[in-house]
């Protein structure tokens, strides 16, 4: 891969992990547990509790997703980055661009 794509790659994982950074923290304070002497109303409560488990599923996904951005940052300069781990052809960069924990081509990722 030449030095200005992995470059490229390098400015997006970090600026990704940076994002994702911030929204896990903002999505960790609203997924606080909810007080059960808070003073709301029983449908507002139930609401609430909706809310956090919504919260916690975005929560969830994007911790995975940090953690697959952490793992393809420590991984740039391997040989086998950017390479699909099913079939072993080239990730196009444009995929690689988009979605840089990605570890298989849109072919192997469809099936």
């Amino acid at each position: 891969m030449p030095d200005k794509n992995r470059i490229q790659i390098v400015i997006q994982i970090i600026d990704r992990i940076l994002r994702l950074e911030n929204e896990i923290v903002i999505l960790k304070d609203l997924t606080q547990p909810i007080s059960p002497d808070c003073a709301i109303g029983r449908v507002s409560r139930m609401d609430a509790i909706n809310n956090k488990s919504v919260n916690e599923a975005a929560l969830r996904k994007k911790e995975i997703q940090l953690s697959a951005l952490k793992e393809s940052f420590k991984n740039i300069d391997s040989d086998d980055f950017g390479k699909c781990i099913k079939c072993g052809i080239t990730i196009p960069i444009g995929r690689i661009m988009i979605m840089p924990e990605s570890k298989k081509c849109v072919d192997c990722a469809g099936k």
